[in-house]
C-alpha cells in the first residue's frame, strides 16, 4: 500500500475568498503586507480540512508581484513573516510540516525570461528569510530545467530536503505530444533526470491542469522509478501559456472540478504513482477536506 502525504491547496484564491486583502499586482503577498493574521488563518484551516504539508506565502513574494524597490527593502521581512504565520499555524504539532515555497523569481510561466546571473541573489532573499522556520524547500512551477538548477544551487547549503515542483505544457492535449513536456518545451523525462542528479526528495507537477497530470507520472517513473512524485493541479479554465504570465490577472475557475470530481482525478494520480497530492490555484479547503476523508491507501 502507498501512503498519501496530503499538502494543501491553493493560497491566493483562498485568502480571497476569506475577505484578505487581494489584488494585483500584489496577489496572496498583499495579505501578507497588509493582514498577516489572514495568512495564519488560511493555513490553519488547510491543516484542519488536514494537510500534512503546508506551504508558506511566499510564492508573490517576488519583484514581479511587489516590485523591485519593495524586495529590496522588505522582501527579506516579508519572507520571515511568510514563515512565521506557518509555523505559528502548525504551533507544537509534530505530524504536520512547512515547506518554504521558492516561486520562479521571474514570473509564472516565463521561462523565457529567466536571468542566471539574477536568480541567485533573488533566491538567497527568500531562503535567508524562511529558512529559520521551515522543514524542507518547495521549488514550485519550475518551467525549466534552468529554473530548477538555480533553485536546487540556493538551497544546497542549508541542509533541508528539496522538493522540485515542475509546471508542465497544457495547451495541447497529451495524446497529441510526443512525449510530455514542461512550459520550456524540454521533457518531463529530462526534468526527472535532472531532479535525480540534484538530489532531489521528491519530484512533483503543479498548476496545470488535471488532465497532463497522469501521463508527466508515467513518464517520469518510467525514467526515475525510486523518486517519489506528486502532483498539485490547478482549476483554472483554460491553459495558461497562451496567456501570459500565470496570476497577471485572476482568471476564471473550471466548475466541473468540485471536491468529489477533484478527488477521482487525484484517485488516478495515486494509481500513477503519486504519493504526494495536494492542490494549486483555485483548489481550496474544502477539496482537501474531502481529500483527506476519501483518498484512502492505495494500492502499490
Amino acid at each position: 500500500m502507498t501512503m498519501i502525504t496530503l499538502l494543501d491547496g491553493g493560497m491566493g484564491r483562498e485568502l480571497e475568498r476569506s475577505g484578505a486583502p487581494f489584488r494585483q499586482p500584489e496577489w496572496s503577498a498583499l495579505a501578507l503586507i497588509e493582514a498577516p493574521e489572514t495568512v495564519a488563518r488560511v493555513h490553519a484551516d488547510y491543516i484542519r480540512a488536514g494537510a500534512q504539508v503546508i506551504t508558506t506565502n511566499s510564492y508573490a513574494l517576488v519583484p514581479f508581484h511587489i516590485g523591485e524597490d519593495r524586495f529590496r527593502n522588505d522582501g527579506a521581512r516579508l519572507a520571515d513573516l511568510a514563515g512565521r504565520m506557518a509555523r505559528q499555524a502548525v504551533g507544537a504539532r509534530r505530524d504536520v510540516r512547512v515547506a518554504g515555497s521558492l516561486p520562479p523569481v521571474f514570473g509564472s510561466y516565463q521561462p523565457e525570461l529567466f536571468r542566471p546571473d539574477l536568480a541567485a541573489g533573488y533566491l538567497s532573499v527568500l531562503i535567508d528569510g524562511l529558512s529559520p522556520h521551515v522543514d524542507l524547500w518547495l521549488a514550485e512551477t519550475q518551467s525549466s530545467l534552468a529554473e530548477a538548477r538555480a533553485a536546487a544551487a540556493a538551497t544546497a547549503e542549508t541542509g533541508k530536503p528539496l522538493w522540485i515542483s515542475f509546471t508542465l505544457r497544457d495547451d495541447v492535449d497529451p495524446q497529441d505530444m510526443p512525449e510530455p513536456q514542461l512550459r520550456s518545451g524540454e521533457t518531463v523525462a529530462e526534468a526527472a533526470l535532472l531532479a535525480v542528479s540534484l538530489g532531489a526528495e521528491a519530484m512533483l507537477f503543479n498548476c496545470s491542469r488535471p488532465e497532463v497530470m497522469g501521463a508527466a507520472l508515467v513518464a517520469a517513473r518510467a525514467v526515475a522509478p525510486d523518486l517519489p512524485l506528486g502532483v498539485y493541479a490547478n482549476a483554472f479554465d483554460d491553459s495558461q501559456d497562451e496567456g501570459g504570465a500565470a496570476n497577471e490577472t485572476v482568471s476564471t475557475l473550471r466548475a466541473d472540478l468540485d471536491p468529489p470530481h477533484y478527488c477521482g482525478w487525484a484517485r488516478g494520480w495515486a494509481d500513477q504513482g503519486a504519493s504526494i497530492i495536494g492542490g494549486c490555484c483555485g483548489i481550496g479547503t474544502e477539496h482537501i477536506h474531502h481529500l483527506a476523508h476519501h483518498l484512502g491507501d492505495q494500492p502499490a
